[in-house]
Parts: C-alpha cells; sequence; structure tokens
C-alpha cells in the first residue's frame, strides 16, 4: 500500500507501473484522478475558481487513508492499491487526488477504489479553500459525498 501526501505532481504512467511492478496475479486495475475544476457552484451560482489550497493534519491524514484502505481490503479482494493526494496552492485543471486499485478481478477493483474515494471525500481531514472574484471561501463538504459513503454502510 502506498499513501503520500505531497505538494508535487504525479505522474498516472508512473504510479501505475510502480504498484503493478513484476505481479502477475494482478487482473485489473482501477484509478481515479481527481482534478481542481475552474467553474464551482459551490456558492450556489456559477464562479471561476483561480485557486485552490488543501491542508491537512500530517500524520492523522495518512492514518485516515491506510484505515479506509484496509476498510476496503475487508470488503473486497485487493492486492495492493495507491492514493496520492496533494496539498498547497493548486491551479484549475491540476491533479489534486490520485486513487489506484489492483486486484485479480475487475469487480473488486472497481468497487474498492470508488469506495475510497468516497470515504477519503468524507472521512480523511482535508480542507480545501478556493480563490474566486469574490475572496476566499472554504469549501463545505457536499450532502451527494456524504450520501455516497452512506450508500457503502447501507450496503455491508
Amino acid at each position: 500500500m502506498k499513501i503520500s501526501i505531497q505538494i508535487e505532481d504525479f505522474d498516472l504512467t508512473t504510479e501505475l507501473a510502480l504498484l503493478l511492478g513484476k505481479r502477475t496475479d494482478i487482473g485489473a486495475v482501477a484509478s481515479f484522478v481527481g482534478l481542481v475544476r475552474q467553474v464551482t457552484s459551490e456558492l450556489n451560482h456559477e464562479n471561476d475558481v483561480f485557486s485552490m489550497t488543501l491542508e491537512h493534519y500530517p500524520g492523522m491524514t495518512e492514518k485516515a487513508l491506510a484505515a479506509i484502505v484496509k476498510q476496503a481490503e475487508q470488503r473486497w479482494k485487493i492486492i495492493d492499491a495507491t492514493i496520492i493526494h496533494r496539498v498547497g496552492v493548486l491551479q484549475a485543471a491540476e491533479q489534486i487526488v490520485l486513487v489506484a486499485v489492483a486486484s485479480a478481478h475487475r469487480g473488486d477493483a472497481f468497487a474498492a477504489c470508488e469506495f475510497i474515494m468516497d470515504y477519503l471525500k468524507t472521512e480523511a481531514p482535508f480542507w480545501k479553500k478556493e480563490t474566486t472574484a469574490d475572496g476566499d471561501h472554504w469549501v463545505d463538504p457536499k450532502v451527494t459525498d456524504g450520501a455516497a459513503r452512506e450508500r457503502w454502510k447501507n450496503a455491508e
């Protein structure tokens, strides 16, 4: 399992190659890359985002992400997983997060990847601040993120 909180960008091809290594038991890799959107409707109107600042709680964040992966491992047959989450000031179209899951079968890889991302959005201690023409605004959790997490709890 690789968990990295970092300022620098990541290369998807490199990270997937590291996840695969020389293993021959992996039959599927599912991945998700989250990006900074230039336009947001968080303030009940469309607004250009000049930048997004992401903050975290060092040590606690890595432990929270590892716990989320462990939960996924208890539900699906995961061979390995990678989570990279960037912090600092990011511009529109820059990569924020990578979640990649390797498994023998695609169903496990897809489900575990989506589960990890849904829990990361709601359980990991990250804070986002958008800078727009209206000024700086802390981003509140979305109702849809909570609903996505809850559906996994209902599926137990």
